[in-house]
């Protein structure tokens, strides 16, 4: 049997892959593997949970199974509402509970939804943390009864106490800014705006009002045309996208280019650096981030390390070697000093108060990388599972490879969040790079395909 967990939690679609009876199964067994780990509370002497989700309508019946298995299973819940997935992390640790649990399919488009899972320090799980959780999916347990039993209560001051957070990486105000932010319809909608105006600067809402189906539909992170026109058409001095749950952070400077998450962490970089807080002068990045960072990275004297695809790697690789920033090219960034999981609002505090600082353009601070052309294809109807056993296909990568030389790189993944096989191409120019991704994707649909 396939592996329930993927890269982020366990995704599918909502009320035929992840149904109510799987979400109130997973979260009973999530009580009983961190809730016996994780401190109890002092007045009921139970573990405590907190829970919020995105606005996706699935996420309203969702969110009911999961507050049903918690409480089943003897856990307080603790109800955030509507908040990025980052604010839960927070809030998990701020309300001192055993475990968090956030509702979303990320960049997914909305019939798809997802549970995540923090620990009591607000980190994601481990493997073998999911793989236990997993394991006791079905199992029979005592089920507690009269005053044994989870109580549920909303916390109220949720949004405003993760803003207050939030808020502690502006190191000069925003004052005289004009920033234009894209809310992707998602989690973000009400704090992000709230959260850059407290900041200091004007601030400009698109696709900010989610009725439970439009999220991230031709917005966000992942949809960034209706950003780029807008920032142009106000005159703004920099545009931010989000994704669904606000974990990621992407940018549009003053003249409407795409500023990615690659960029934005050599910003970031640069920026601890200067203020004596990038650790070891060391960023953590993934096998998906551009040449072009690496090239910069070396030339300003800061050592790049990589990882596989996924902020949780990155953020093993910073913790086991006591780094405080690392991201990846799609706009998660972890700032450790702030945050345990990828913060897109944060993210994007820090970069408007980097601009603040320096009194310099988006595009000027991002001139600091050149990004090498790249070109991704996600190749969907096939079988990721037997990518690793077609001859086929490892011998187009190499005759791709033999080609590129060392002018270019070649990366081919299964997705750990979606049914696709992910092709990769960087080269000299966007057209070599094209044209290689082109014959590696035939070569995956050619030997993967469903059909």
């Amino acid at each position: 049997m396939a592996r329930l967990f993927g890269t982020d939690g366990v995704r599918g679609l909502a009320n035929r892959d992840l149904t109510a009876e799987l979400a109130l199964s997973l979260s009973a067994s999530a009580a009983h593997v961190l809730g016996d780990a994780g401190a109890l509370s002092s007045s009921t002497g139970r573990p405590t949970a907190v829970v919020g989700r995105d606005p996706r309508a699935s996420g309203e019946f969702l969110e009911a199974a999961v507050v049903a298995g918690l409480a089943s299973a003897g856990v307080d819940v603790l109800l955030a509402g509507v908040l990025p997935t980052p604010a839960i992390a927070y809030l998990t640790v701020a309300h001192g509970a055993s475990l968090g649990v956030m509702l979303s399919a990320s960049h997914n488009a909305m019939p798809d939804n997802g549970i995540k899972f923090f620990d009591s320090r607000g980190f994601k799980l481990s493997d073998s943390l999911e793989d236990q959780i997993e394991a006791r999916l079905g199992e029979p347990w005592e089920r507690p009864v009269g005053d044994g039993i989870g109580r549920v209560r909303t916390l109220d001051s949720a949004a405003s106490d993760y803003i207050d957070h939030a808020l502690a990486v502006v190191h000069a105000p925003l004052d005289g800014l004009r920033v234009v932010i894209d809310c992707a319809n998602g989690a973000a909608s009400r704090v992000a705006p709230e959260a850059v105006r407290r900041a200091g600067a004007e601030v400009i809402a698109i696709h900010s009002s989610p009725d439970g189906l439009n999220i991230n539909d031709g917005c966000g992170s992942t949809h960034m045309d209706d950003l780029r026109a807008a920032v142009v058409e106000h005159g703004a001095d920099v545009g931010i996208a989000h994704d669904g749950d606000a974990d990621r952070c992407l940018a549009v400077d003053a003249d409407g280019a795409i500023v990615d998450g690659d960029q934005i962490l050599a910003i970031l970089a640069l920026g601890d650096r200067d203020r004596g807080r990038l650790a070891g002068d060391t960023v953590v990045a993934t096998v998906m981030s551009n040449l072009g960072f690496r090239l910069a990275m070396a030339t300003n004297g800061i050592i790049a390390i990589e990882t596989a695809v996924g902020d949780r790697y990155v953020l093993e690789a910073m913790l086991e070697g006591g780094f405080t920033l690392g991201g990846e090219q799609s706009g998660h960034v972890v700032m450790l000093d702030h945050a345990t999981t990828g913060d897109g609002l944060m993210t994007a505090l820090a970069l408007l108060s980097r601009m603040a600082q320096t009194g310099r353009s988006l595009r000027e601070l991002a001139s600091v990388m050149d990004r090498l052309p790249q070109v991704l294809i996600n190749v969907a109807g096939v079988d990721k599972a037997r990518l690793g056993d077609s001859a086929e296909i490892r011998a187009a990568v190499a005759a791709v490879e033999a080609d590129l030389g060392s002018t270019g790189r070649v990366l081919l993944r299964p997705s750990g969040t979606e049914p696709l096989v992910r092709v990769m191409v960087e080269a000299p120019t966007h057209e070599v790079a094209q044209a290689s991704a082109d014959i590696i994707a035939a070569a995956v649909r050619a030997n993967l395909s469903l059909g």
